[in-house]
């Protein structure tokens, strides 16, 4: 354990100008990014005595082996600074406001020529504008489906959308009056773009002058004795009425407003914050953390906000954001988001109101969802450093391993064989390190030579980065890319290695390591059949309890890596299916086999096409595309079956 006064800075080398500064472990890996007004207080006080620091503190300064700082101009170049490196090192002993999964978004997709409205997850993309994000994607659902009645734009996807064009009919929506049928050109691109634009004002919060409108044409319909137009503006009114009662008003200022509420304990803190636009709440997101950093309230607000908005587009960001506590340095973060947003945000925390009011029920909500969070997962961490430790124990290892990489076979009947590498940090799955291997030269069937391969491969990568790392102060190699402060790809190394297999597949990595001479990284093997643990040398397996922590960690990487290398697996499958099928397809060669797979994507979709379709892929003219149908169609008619010996499960080739 690195003792923090060997690489304290000298009294007077810390400048006192405002900056950020990075703690970096033994290999040169960032494990801790701050900021500071003053960089000169600030570090100093992270070498006074351990006993005075928090937990967690004196745990991040005896990993760290080294301490660098960048001296900025102002507050605003240092938080933005911090939050580009967060995002660039991912240091473990950051606070990482993460969700359990992605929300559901309300998308209005206004680049195309007839734009969709769809509920989606995950990242935003150019010319789409959203609303939410939304607690649960069937109550948007629900919404859109009522909405679609008053404003009947295009929610299909585009191959329905496509296909109604060929056919020259629209779907059911078109039928029932939930879409106007842009697709059978019943309403011109001009006249649908403003149906969307009205429901985008609509969901916006612009909704008194829709239902003063709909409720003076529907008078005006009743007088003019139109009364089936009037009963169908009655039920449009009713329509957009209920949709509204799903958005009760909260704010009578029809005030746009984040408002976001703190839980905290000693280890964990729980985050909850509320969309109000127009007045209403137009969503609601959660997030529970470890609480890895020293700091109260204020600060942890400032991590939240920084996390959630920099970086962001500018209209994700609102006017107000209503906080239990304000930031150390307000006004820097309200110029910061100010810049991001290109307008001006104020960061306020409410007194007395409507405001303080929703606050408290937000807060609420922040103290449920973590007593829920502590009672689903209590003793959560102490659990993965049990079972770290008892792998430790088990197979009498000097320090538990913390990053464990596992590797596992893929193969149908000897062919298009794959490997993967799934690695653990923590306990927990570090998906970035992910790696896949393409097996080629080899017979299938044996899994050990192709374990020997991976192993081999992957260490040399190992050996070769290393050998090409630059030193850092102490003489260890410093494990990053001296170009643009990347980590290496596969720079460090791991704690244990584990292979999907018995006693032949430890044998190989073993020896494919030894190849290497490398001997200083420890290897087991979990076998399916009665989950033994096996070591190089050992005639018996070590045999886990099955309630061991230690047991089902080493479950979980095994399946994991299952799970990848099949997933990789059936990708190459498909591809070289349709390649296979299309060899005697004369004028047809490799080059126009992978655009014709490149467009479709799959064998299903391509069977789909009709000889028109296939022909409007750029190189392929109307009688090879004639050609292409006909074997296809020849194949759906008698199609060859195989066994997937890695899932065993009878597949159509």
């Amino acid at each position: 354990m690195p003792d923090p006064r060997t690489y304290r800075p000298k009294p007077g080398e810390i400048p006192t100008d405002p900056g950020v500064y990075r703690f970096r472990d033994a290999k040169g890996r960032v494990i801790y990014v701050g900021k500071a007004k003053s960089l000169r207080p600030r570090l100093t006080s992270y070498f006074q005595d351990i006993i005075n620091l928090h937990p967690r503190t004196a745990t991040m300064v005896t990993t760290a082996a080294s301490v660098e700082w960048t001296v900025v101009n102002t507050e605003v170049e240092a938080l933005a600074l911090e939050y580009s490196w967060i995002k660039e090192y991912d240091p473990r002993f950051n606070v990482k406001y993460r969700d359990d999964k992605s929300y559901p978004w309300l998308a209005v997709t206004l680049s195309d020529e007839f734009p969709r409205v769809m509920v989606g997850r995950g990242a935003k993309r150019k010319g789409t504008r959203y609303f939410g994000p939304y607690g649960h994607a069937w109550a948007i659902r629900e919404t859109v489906d009522v909405l679609l009645r008053v404003f009947p734009m295009r929610s299909c996807s585009n191959g329905v959308f496509k296909r109604s064009q060929q056919i020259g009919r629209p779907c059911l929506l078109g039928y029932i009056d939930k879409c106007s049928a842009p697709c059978v050109g019943k309403i011109s691109p001009e006249d649908h773009r403003a149906i969307v634009q009205d429901f985008c004002d609509f969901m916006g919060g612009q909704t008194a002058g829709f239902l003063r409108r709909i409720e003076k044409e529907m008078y005006a319909a009743s007088d003019e004795l139109d009364f089936e137009r009037a009963a169908r503006l009655r039920d449009d009114l009713g329509a957009m009425n209920r949709a509204l009662e799903k958005q009760a008003v909260v704010l009578g200022d029809g005030a746009d407003a984040d408002v976001i509420a703190l839980a905290e304990d000693p280890l964990e803190v729980g985050v909850q914050i509320f969309y109000v636009r127009g007045g209403r709440i137009k969503g609601q997101r959660g997030w529970v953390a470890d609480r890895v950093e020293e700091g109260e309230t204020p600060e942890l607000v400032e991590h939240f906000l920084l996390q959630l908005y920099v970086g962001e587009d500018a209209e994700a960001i609102p006017r107000e954001i209503l906080v239990p506590a304000l930031p150390p340095d307000v006004a820097t973060m309200e110029t910061l988001l100010s810049d991001v947003r290109g307008a001006k945000v104020s960061i306020k925390v409410p007194q007395r109101g409507d405001k303080k009011t929703l606050q408290e029920t937000v807060a609420t909500n922040a103290k449920q969802a973590l007593a829920l969070h502590k009672t689903k997962r209590a003793s959560d961490l102490t659990t993965r450093n049990r079972a770290l430790e008892e792998i430790r124990d088990a197979l009498d290892m000097e320090e538990a391993p913390l990053r464990i990489e596992c590797y596992d076979i893929s193969h149908l009947q000897g062919t298009e064989i794959v490997a993967s590498m799934v690695v653990f940090e923590d306990g927990l799955a570090r998906k970035s390190e992910y790696r896949r291997f393409i097996i080629k030269g080899q017979d299938g069937s044996d899994d050990v030579k192709a374990m020997h391969e991976v192993i081999t491969r992957r260490f040399r990568r190992l050996l070769d980065e290393q050998a090409t790392s630059v030193a850092d102060p102490e003489g260890g190699p410093m494990l990053v890319d001296p170009e643009t402060g990347r980590p290496r790809k596969f720079a460090y190394a791991p704690g244990l290695v584990v292979v999907d297999g018995g006693a032949p597949q430890v044998a190989a990595a073993v020896r494919a390591l030894d190849e290497l001479g490398i001997d200083d990284i420890p290897v087991v093997g979990l076998a399916k059949r009665l989950e033994e643990v096996w070591v190089p040398g050992e005639e018996d397996p070590v045999i886990l309890p099955r309630s061991s922590e230690g047991l089902y960690l080493l479950q979980r990487l095994r399946d994991e890596a299952h799970r990848f290398a099949i997933t990789h697996h059936r990708g190459r499958r498909s591809a070289t299916m349709v390649e296979s099928l299309l060899d005697d397809v004369p004028g047809l060669g490799e080059v126009r086999r992978k655009t014709l797979l490149k467009h479709f994507g799959s064998l299903r979709k391509l069977r789909a096409a009709t000889a028109e379709e296939i022909a409007q892929v750029p190189g392929i003219g109307p009688s090879t595309a004639a050609a292409i149908k006909d074997a296809v169609a020849e194949s759906a008619k008698s199609p060859r079956v195989s066994v997937n010996v890695t899932t065993g499960e009878i597949e159509e080739i």
